[in-house]
């Protein structure tokens, strides 16, 4: 069962000065910097990949956003900004790889949704992603897994087929890690373009 705030600590302090209260989190205490600066940290694949630095999750979420607008051309602003931030509650909660997730069950995607429901609102999007956008993002998220796992975590083509199936409508990316500084400031400035 979980700890409510008052048994003990249930929140994280931010850079920001914020105080996100995990249980029960507020639009209030979300800021952007405090998301990329935590995702920009946060290594995909348990950190099991190659090159000199973690793919991190602010490079997933540019790649996902990146590829649900070549799976639908005229994605909307809105669209893209809710692709972009999909994977946004990982700023405190880390990415805990799928199998993990399963294990742990329905209470952590709750858990993981109402951190994302204060994320949207914050940002002036929907509580809850729309179905036919879902679709297009969790698309887009199993073809940015398709290629992380052949291109970085060492998953041969057929392996990566059966788990994310065959990437189709988007071209292939060149993935290459970067330092934790230059993908922060490329998630804040995708944000921004996103929000002018």
């Amino acid at each position: 069962m979980a700890k409510s705030a008052k048994d003990g600590r249930a929140w994280q302090r931010m850079l920001s000065g914020r105080r996100l209260d995990l249980l029960n989190p507020s639009p209030l205490d979300v800021e952007i910097e405090d998301i990329a600066h935590g995702l920009a940290r946060v290594a995909r694949w348990n950190g099991q990949t190659s090159g000199a630095h973690a793919f991190s999750v602010a490079q997933h979420c540019l790649l996902v956003e990146r590829l649900a607008g070549e799976l639908r051309p005229r994605l909307a602003r809105e669209a893209r900004l809710t692709a972009l931030l999909h994977d946004a509650p990982e700023y405190v909660i880390g990415d805990l790889i799928s199998p993990f997730k399963a294990a742990v069950g329905i209470d952590y995607k709750d858990f993981e949704l109402r951190l994302l429901a204060a994320i949207h609102i914050r940002f002036g999007l929907p509580p809850k992603t729309p179905t036919e956008l879902n679709t297009l993002i969790k698309k887009a998220d199993a073809a940015a897994a398709f290629y992380e796992a052949t291109q970085l975590a060492g998953f041969g083509r057929t392996e990566a087929l059966k788990f994310f199936g065959s990437p189709r409508g988007v071209r292939a990316p060149r993935l290459v890690p970067l330092a934790h500084a230059e993908a922060q400031a490329q998630f804040l400035e995708r944000f921004k373009r996103l929000t002018a």
